[in-house]
């Protein structure tokens, strides 16, 4: 009897540990601010909403915290520079009417001049 007493609180000592993994929306203005989280509660992606619609910047993350993609948006159509960063380096995605406009790779042995 006693190792079920214990069995039992160990068991609801961890589900009082659980991470909340479910989206949260934020009023913000005329904005929703939403948050998207990994199992393990740690922050996977961020931005806006307007209207149902992505707007603004969005943010996302790796499961160590590091940034691995910026992106914006108008009105739910992609727009203007995104990063995205992988093993290989930085790619530079320029958008235009929700359009690829152009894309720039950066690997760290990049040479860059500075005036």
């Amino acid at each position: 009897m006693k190792k079920l007493i214990i069995a039992a609180c160990i068991l609801s000592i961890s589900f009082l540990q659980a991470q909340n993994t479910e989206p949260k929306f934020e009023k913000s203005g005329d904005l929703v601010k939403a948050t998207y989280f990994y199992k393990d509660g740690k922050v996977k992606e961020q931005g806006f909403f307007k209207n149902k619609k992505l707007t603004g910047t969005w943010i996302s993350f790796d499961t160590k915290g590091n940034k691995t993609a910026i992106a914006h948006y108008n009105a739910g159509k992609k727009t203007g520079k995104w990063f995205i960063w992988k093993e290989e380096g930085l790619t530079e995605i320029d958008y235009s009417n929700n359009v690829i406009a152009s894309v720039q790779t950066w690997k760290e042995e990049t040479k860059m001049a500075i005036k």
